[in-house]
């Protein structure tokens, strides 16, 4: 039987046990509430920090972008991203331009909108730059295209593997920064195809016959060559449209007062069947239309032969640049003095004034009259022939002038 002492140290025992297990039980207490008060903070700043900040584990354009804002998101990509595709000399890369953007803010909130979450999501998210690999994709075709150059009868093959030194597609468009192979070609095909300055042998109609007589003549203002810089511009895009045929045609350019190219496709060395043709040793003209004499004129007067160069009735092959009814010559005489002449028809076929027209004034026909007293280079016709004339002369018709 426990004493009175052993049982008073038997309940101080047990109260102090209790009391240790009430400190605990409050120290749990107060640990829970700190834990969950500490939890629920942390869920909080979670929260917060999700609302402007991408998941841990995004990649936009190759460049990881977890746990930053839009803004700070947007200067990593522009500062690593890749941005520009290239094509030189036949390969394709893709390349980092430093002064080129790559993705604006818009774009980068456009992407933080997809991957949003309310609390911070460990999912892997990754947007690629699909554009940039379109693009580097159409390159690999266009390096393989081939395209057929169709003028004057010819064809000449142009691939872009050999064509192009470089083409860069960068901020959404396709630049052409290096294609002087591809100039050299067309100005080689230019040379090897225009008829403007080019000598050749031309049948000249002689008395009433139409073609008895065989001259050299050159193409001065008539003609036409290759339009370089549009052809040019014609290829590159046949290469990104991937076309595979061009018409050089379309690219084609003249000399004098039409800057478009005259006798393309035509027989008779671009002549055809309607042209005027001069002689000055005859002081005659001869119109021929649809590949018939229509019009033969003995009397006419040209440019003074002894007067000086400058009144010489330039030889070569010109056009009718245009024609007018009335109108008024006006230049300078010799002794420096202006005139200015009323005319009913002129037709002019060089841009230093020269042309067809009638000359009431003259009263010499003679055929030496052009050998001392003719005209400043142009072709007189007397005012009772001059309507036959302008009826049969087509404007853009070749004027073949010849000694």
């Amino acid at each position: 039987m426990q004493s009175r002492k052993d049982l008073k140290r038997y309940n101080h025992r047990n109260n102090l046990y209790l009391v240790i297990a009430g400190v605990i039980l409050i120290l749990a207490v107060i640990f829970g509430v700190v834990l969950y008060n500490n939890h629920v903070a942390s869920e909080k700043r979670a929260r917060e920090f999700a609302v402007d900040h991408f998941n841990p584990n995004v990649t936009i354009y190759g460049v990881k972008v977890g746990n930053l804002t839009v803004n700070k998101a947007t200067s990593k990509i522009n500062a690593r991203a890749n941005n520009m595709a290239l094509l030189e000399n036949g390969k394709v890369t893709i390349e980092r331009d430093p002064d080129t953007s790559t993705i604006d803010a818009d774009t980068v909130a456009t992407y933080f909108k997809e991957q949003h979450t309310r609390m911070p999501d460990k999912q892997s998210h990754t947007y690629d730059f699909k554009q940039l690999k379109a693009a580097a994709k159409k390159l690999e075709t266009i390096s393989k295209a081939k395209i057929n150059y169709q003028v004057a009868g010819k064809n000449y093959n142009l691939p872009a593997k050999k064509m192009i030194n470089q083409l860069t597609f960068k901020n959404g468009k396709y630049s052409f920064n290096n294609v002087e192979n591809l100039t050299a070609k067309l100005n080689q095909i230019d040379k090897d195809v225009s008829t403007l300055h080019k000598s050749y042998t031309f049948a000249v109609p002689s008395k009433t016959k139409l073609s008895s007589n065989k001259i050299t003549v050159k193409n001065q203002s008539y003609g036409w060559g290759v339009y370089v810089k549009k052809a040019q511009t014609a290829v590159e895009q046949a290469y990104l449209n991937q076309t595979k045929t061009i018409d050089g045609q379309d690219y084609i350019y003249g000399l004098g007062y039409s800057t478009y190219g005259l006798g393309y496709g035509k027989n008779n060395h671009g002549i055809g069947d309607n042209y005027v043709v001069v002689s000055l040793k005859k002081q005659e003209v001869w119109i021929v239309r649809k590949g018939k004499l229509a019009v033969h004129l003995t009397d006419v007067v040209t440019g003074t032969k002894d007067g000086g160069k400058g009144n010489r009735t330039p030889q070569g092959v010109w056009y009718i640049q245009d024609k007018q009814s009335p109108a008024t010559l006006r230049g300078r005489n010799d002794d420096g003095s202006k005139y200015a002449s009323k005319v009913q028809y002129w037709m002019p076929f060089t841009l230093s004034g020269c042309g067809l027209h009638d000359a009431s004034w003259r009263t010499d026909w003679s055929k030496k009259a052009y050998l001392r007293g003719g005209s400043h280079g142009c072709v007189n016709i007397k005012p009772s022939e001059i309507k036959q004339v302008w009826h049969n002369v087509v404007k853009h018709e070749a004027v073949i002038v010849y000694n």
